[in-house]
């Protein structure tokens, strides 16, 4: 997975040469549910064996959106009877980011759903969210969402249109249910 994030393939280069013509079909398919099933029927084909560490990966990835007490990739390691080298290795393998990117992730997600939803004592959550400082926490949350967090709380508060919960970010997708 790894080898592919951030990367743009030609269908080719993932498919064979064969797939050029399938893709040119579905692009010239102007009924969509047609290019949907021709689309489809070339993906099939190449449907990988099962492979039991997919599971193990989106389990780890729901145990972090939902265990606010994983704050360190050594504890998701512990959590996963694994070393942590092993557990970066699956997530560039299975994920294509490394734990520490989604356990972060999944922390700014927890405080931008607490600061939408009332007002908040940041540095109790900075630290309740695993965090050195404040400082620290506004750093990160800015750089994620490109707005400080209190920023963000006024105006998710002033909208009321929209409450982001924890698991808004990532919905894992288990080999069973493909």
């Amino acid at each position: 997975m790894s080898t592919l994030t951030d990367r743009v393939l030609d269908i080719e280069e993932i498919f064979g040469p064969a797939a050029r013509a399938a893709a040119d079909a579905i692009i010239a398919e102007p009924f969509v549910p047609t290019a949907l099933e021709l689309a489809a029927a070339l993906v099939r084909g190449f449907r990988p064996a099962p492979d039991p560490a997919i599971d193990k990966a989106a389990r780890l990835v729901e145990a972090i959106s939902t265990d606010l007490a994983v704050l360190r990739v050594s504890q998701l390691a512990a959590f996963a009877d694994m070393s942590a080298r092993q557990l970066q290795r699956m997530f560039a393998e299975y994920v294509g980011i490394g734990p520490k990117w989604v356990i972060r992730r999944a922390r700014i997600q927890e405080a931008a759903a607490r600061a939408a939803a009332e007002p908040q004592d940041w540095s109790a959550l900075a630290a309740e969210l695993g965090y050195a400082d404040q400082a620290h926490f506004t750093r990160d949350f800015t750089a994620s969402i490109s707005t400080s967090p209190a920023q963000y709380a006024s105006s998710a508060r002033r909208r009321n249109d929209f409450r982001p919960t924890r698991h808004d970010w990532f919905q894992p997708v288990h080999a069973s249910q493909q």
